[in-house]
């Protein structure tokens, strides 16, 4: 891949992309890192009430053993799961291994109504049956490479891509 996105761009798309998804009910929850910052802004930018939701694979996840804790924020649902409609909203969706881990976070917390997933990039790569609702953009990379949120001090993001270790 010769350029990495504007992450600035993406934001955009991802922005006016969210809206119709949105109902009277509909409860914005990010993944942790990059999700989480999104979804911070995203609040903001739709004039919603309140504080986001924000919710950690870390528990559930398939690698814990590997990976361990993150040092990344925690689960924070500041509103009944029960019956909400919710939209998961994270960076980068990739095998679908986040999201199944996510999942069983959030159902620790309650049964919700419905549950959407809105990503800045799809990436391809799935090993799990998931599916976003919305994508800012699709992307072709190698298995070797990563792609991840960064945000500037000022709050700007942008896209990093690494080789994988």
């Amino acid at each position: 891949m010769s350029s990495i996105p504007d992450a600035e761009a993406l934001y955009t798309k991802l922005l006016a992309g969210v809206k119709p998804l949105m109902r009277l009910d509909t409860r914005l929850v990010g993944i942790t890192s990059g999700g989480a910052w999104l979804v911070e802004r995203l609040q903001k930018d739709l004039g919603l009430p309140g504080a986001p939701g924000v919710i950690s694979s870390a528990m559930h996840r398939d690698d814990f053993a590997r990976r361990g804790l993150s040092a990344s924020a925690q689960t924070s649902l500041p509103f009944d799961v029960n019956g909400a409609d919710v939209l998961l909203l994270d960076d980068v969706l990739y095998t679908g291994r986040t999201i199944r881990a996510v999942l069983n976070e959030l159902f620790d917390f309650g049964r919700p109504a419905s549950v959407r997933l809105a990503v800045l990039v799809d990436r391809g790569g799935r090993e799990l049956p998931v599916a976003a609702d919305f994508a800012a953009t699709t992307l072709t990379l190698p298995n070797s490479q990563l792609l991840a949120l960064a945000r500037a001090a000022d709050g700007a993001f942008s896209l990093k891509l690494e080789e994988s270790k």
